[in-house]
């Protein structure tokens, strides 16, 4: 029993009640009854990891998911004190291989690590192209990857668009699919969790229910106004490039008469 993270749990469970969200959750049987496990999920909205970990917390014996996160939330005065408590892995951009080691002594010990695979948000709500390190650390720590999809989620809180944390009963979904065994090479292994969950947001997205025309956390496919694969694909690099040239224009020197 993790006093702290139950706690944690606990509180936003409260928040759900207030907000009137209607959760449907799928395959707990396929998280791990013990030992390590590479939870892999889908990124659609800024509130992911709060539904990503319930799962495994309704399994039986109940877990507790170690999410890997920006370096930038445990530099917080409020934040950082309560992710340490949870035990959770900063992700420092600047030494990603440090946090790379966390994660993969992590699964050694025993633990379920949660990653990111598409690495950001998917403004298309659709699965990007897949980062492969969550199959290296699975295939060194020889731990199954657990593939994980969040679906409404992005109706809360996502990147371009307004918080809506009041009373608006969105239903949101997660569900598990089966663990993908840790074999063949990172490129392989890749391959599989990339059809795994795309299998399982289809699944999801069917399930769902009538999606509204236009509406921004909808897909294109579905009639909604969210931008294609390709088109926030387009959006991401031209953020990528922005960031880059105001990197390059704080650490080049000042140039003076």
């Amino acid at each position: 029993m993790e006093p702290v993270y139950a706690g944690v749990v606990s509180a936003a469970r409260t928040l759900w009640l207030a907000q009137g969200l209607k959760f449907d959750i799928s395959g707990v049987e396929h998280m791990p009854t013990s030992g390590p496990g590479v939870v892999a999920i889908n990124h659609t909205g800024y509130l992911d990891f709060t539904f990503a970990g319930i799962p495994a917390y309704l399994h039986k014996p109940r877990r507790y998911v170690r999410f890997m996160a920006k370096k930038e939330v445990f530099d917080n005065a409020l934040g950082g004190p309560i992710m340490r408590s949870l035990k959770h892995i900063p992700v420092d951009r600047a030494d990603g291989a440090q946090s790379y080691r966390d994660a993969v002594d992590y699964l050694k010990r025993g633990e379920l690590v949660g990653v990111y695979p598409e690495a950001t948000i998917s403004r298309s709500f659709e699965i990007k192209a897949l980062k492969s390190g969550a199959a290296r650390m699975a295939l060194e720590a020889d731990a199954p990857i657990i593939p994980t999809i969040i679906w409404g989620a992005q109706r809360i809180w996502t990147k371009g668009h307004p918080r809506n944390m009041g009373r608006n009963g969105f239903k949101i979904m997660v569900g598990v699919a089966e663990p993908l065994k840790p074999e063949g090479t990172p490129e392989q292994l890749t391959a599989q969790l990339y059809d795994s969950m795309r299998t399982k947001l289809t699944e999801l997205q069917d399930a769902y229910g009538d999606y509204p025309a236009g509406e921004f956390w909808v897909p294109a496919a579905r009639g909604g106004g969210a931008p294609t694969l390709e088109e926030a694909n387009a959006l991401d690099a031209a953020d990528a490039e922005a960031k880059a040239a105001k990197r390059a224009a704080r650490e080049s020197p000042e140039v003076t008469d």
